[in-house]
């Protein structure tokens, strides 16, 4: 199915007690440009989610957005000091014994003297990390191919309707284009006519003539290869490929075909519809920049 180049993705999951979030986003770009904002702490995993999200794009200017944040308490590991516990408990009761005080020590009390407890960050499992990462990158990248996709049908619909436009006034030139021609012979005897002021005319030399002028401004071949570029150009268009680069390759070539029914053009009418088939065909231009 044909892919547009613009998209957007989506997708926020908590797993193993981190809040994860990750945005894809994209515009046209002439080959796969890849840029992420990832927390500095979890750069290790920018290449493999480079390389994820090259499986599913293969043009656009693509940028991820990664948000991992730990649930409050998760990421932390409270650890008790028995020494510097046991130290407290034999001083406190020492100087009790030796002062006659009474020995209200209680493990309440305990804990709020220094160092009894030590609060330590929780070491990174990077290989979950990462799997918790993908699986929402992949959710993400679901909903941005998705969206490529309504994007890109809805180009594929433009274009063809354009190129449909197109074959209509191909018509038009290849009706038009013989009777130049007849139009030219009957000029052609009338002039000679009057030059010679005789009705006795060499009827073989105004055809001569006109046959000349005939294979210059034929253009017979033109419109051929200029069907046959736009029927391969709706064959793309149906493609489950990315076919963005030889759209523009056929575009090219249907404006090379144009361009010489225009340098033939030796009637008015054949000249108009040019105009209006190389509008058509730069509009054609400026869709397909956006397909992958």
């Amino acid at each position: 199915m044909l892919r547009s180049m613009t998209g957007y993705g989506r997708s926020q999951k908590i797993l193993n007690g981190r809040d994860i979030l990750v945005e894809i986003r994209s515009v046209n770009h002439r080959y796969y440009e890849y840029s992420s904002r990832i927390p500095r702490s979890f750069n290790y995993i920018d290449d493999k989610l480079k390389a994820l999200l090259k499986t599913s794009i293969s043009r656009g200017k693509v940028e991820v957005a990664v948000s991992i944040n730990n649930i409050e308490g998760r990421d932390t590991e409270i650890a008790v000091n028995k020494g510097v516990a046991e130290g407290y408990v034999t001083a406190l009761r020492s100087v009790s014994a030796e002062l006659g005080l009474e020995d209200d020590l209680t493990l309440s009390k305990l804990i709020k003297l220094p160092d009894v407890f030590s609060v330590q960050k929780t070491p990174d499992d990077e290989e979950q990390i990462w799997n918790d990462v993908s699986e929402v990158t992949s959710e993400a990248l679901e909903k941005f191919v998705s969206m490529r996709q309504v994007e890109g049908e809805r180009l594929r619909i433009d274009v063809i309707e354009k190129a449909d436009n197109i074959l209509t006034m191909v018509g038009r030139v290849e009706e038009i284009s013989p009777q130049t021609v007849e139009n030219y012979r009957n000029r052609l005897f009338r002039k000679l006519s009057e030059v010679l002021e005789d009705k006795n005319i060499d009827e073989q030399r105004v055809l001569t003539e006109a046959a000349v002028f005939a294979d210059k401004v034929a253009v017979d071949e033109e419109t051929v290869r200029l069907r046959s570029h736009i029927s391969q150009l709706k064959t793309m268009l149906d493609a489950d490929e990315p076919v963005g680069r030889k759209l523009d390759f056929i575009v090219q070539e249907m404006n090379r075909e144009v361009n010489t029914i225009g340098s033939k053009a030796q009637d008015l009418n054949v000249t108009r519809i040019v105009v209006d088939m190389k509008s058509e065909i730069e509009k054609i231009r400026e869709q397909i920049q956006n397909i992958e």
